[in-house]
């Protein structure tokens, strides 16, 4: 009984630290309104430019390889998703990857599907070496980059659950030198050693298409304003999101209307509601 109460004593102590200072970077956010480019997929775009302006970030979904030397440059942060990958896209991720990295700005990656084909898993492979700050799928997706093979997932969805991943996590945080969050119904984030649960959002937010890839174009923008501690802003951004959704689900009567409202909310959180429900916790 003891050890039980110390664990919850822990647990909460652990969540009210995280009030404040998501509260604070979610302001920041607002105030700087960092310019995330964003190469992703088509089926995304519209949800992820949406995701990010209502949470005060600007996008641009620039992807053309002739542009990234001019545009790369002024961004501050980039997010590369993988989604519907072609040969003819590749060389503009890789490239604004490259320069981002010269350049000391933080990039994302979103391995969608990392582990369905030869062809996507060799990418995402070759993404991963050019050193992402943070990568961030589901547990398929780690799984099979951290072992560098084709995987079980179902097409673009997970047939594991984050906490599956951990270990995977971690060895791919290790040997790649990125962050490495992994989404479920408690996101995962850890560097290798530590390891985080954001445990807001709603199992509902699985049945829209693209909240995962607009999850990875919020983690940019997070990162972006607080570039020297991506650990914590990528969490922050995972429990954000999360709270986003639970409260949209308040409003919503299935898929489509907890789409708008998510977006909806995540425009108009507030302090009390950021400090009452942000939910991070230490796993280890």
């Amino acid at each position: 009984m003891e050890v039980e109460q110390e664990h919850e004593e822990k647990e909460i102590t652990n969540t009210n630290k995280w009030g404040p200072k998501s509260w604070t970077l979610l302001s920041t956010l607002r105030q700087r309104s960092p310019l995330i480019q964003c190469i992703t997929n088509f089926v995304s775009m519209d949800l992820m430019a949406n995701t990010l302006l209502s949470a005060g970030a600007s996008p641009a979904m620039v992807h053309s390889l002739q542009e990234i030397p001019e545009f790369t440059p002024l961004t501050h942060a980039l997010c590369v998703n993988v989604g519907t990958l072609t040969s003819e896209w590749l060389p503009a991720m890789k490239a604004a990857a490259e320069l981002a990295a010269q350049l000391g700005k933080p990039w994302v990656l979103d391995p969608v599907a990392a582990g369905a084909s030869r062809f996507r898993l060799k990418a995402c492979l070759e993404l991963v070496g050019l050193k992402p700050r943070v990568i961030r799928g589901n547990g398929s997706e780690i799984i099979a980059l951290s072992s560098a093979s084709l995987g079980s997932g179902k097409g673009v969805d997970s047939s594991l659950e984050s906490t599956d991943a951990v270990e995977a996590a971690k060895s791919l945080a290790k040997s790649s030198g990125s962050i490495v969050a992994v989404s479920g119904a408690v996101d995962i984030v850890t560097d290798g050693d530590r390891v985080l649960g954001a445990q807001n959002g709603v199992p509902m937010m699985q049945k829209i298409t693209a909240t995962g890839c607009a999850l990875t174009a919020l983690i940019a923008a997070f990162v972006a304003v607080d570039p020297l501690h991506a650990f914590e802003a990528t969490v922050i951004a995972l429990s954000i999101f999360g709270v986003a959704g639970e409260i949209g689900m308040e409003m919503a009567k299935g898929p489509a209307s907890l789409r708008m409202h998510l977006i909806d909310s995540l425009y108009g959180l507030d302090e009390a509601t950021v400090l009452e429900r942000v939910k991070i916790t230490q796993l280890s």
